[in-house]
């Protein structure tokens, strides 16, 4: 019998496969577990549809990253930080921080996709921002002594 795995099963399969099993399992504990449908000829075509949607959506998500992406590499940040005379600076420089600036530009990104570099002096830094698993951006940001 074949079954489309609703949710992935460990030693079996991953979400949206369409997978071989025996009869007694997939109509005994598969089916009525709701972790399996019946690979019959409409669920093979809806699930055919649900994978070209997702595709699609996902395609535009990864455009969407990639645009974000070039917008951030042509920014350079100002934070203004505590700093001593020498230019070391008091505290950290965090994601927030880089958000917030990101913010008051009117670009959106969650702090926590944004992975920032330990920051001791005033100086020029880069941070890496994780915009979807493939789209990476680094934003240029500068570390100056708040007056």
């Amino acid at each position: 019998m074949y079954v489309i795995l609703i949710q992935d099963v460990e030693n079996l399969g991953y979400k949206n496969d369409i997978v071989k099993v025996r009869d007694g399992y997939g109509r005994n504990f598969l089916i009525p577990n709701k972790m399996a449908i019946i690979a019959n000829d409409s669920n093979r075509k809806q699930l055919a549809e649900n994978l070209k949607q997702q595709a699609r959506k996902l395609a535009q998500q990864k455009a969407d990253a990639e645009a974000l992406a070039q917008k951030l590499d042509t920014l350079m940040l100002r934070i203004e930080q505590k700093a001593n005379e020498n230019g070391k600076i008091f505290g950290a420089v965090t994601a927030l921080q880089i958000a917030d600036a990101l913010q008051a530009l009117g670009i959106t990104v969650d702090r926590k996709v944004i992975t920032v570099p330990e920051v001791k002096e005033t100086g020029e830094y880069a941070a890496v921002a994780r915009l979807h698993k493939e789209v990476k951006a680094e934003i240029k940001f500068t570390v100056v002594a708040a007056e």
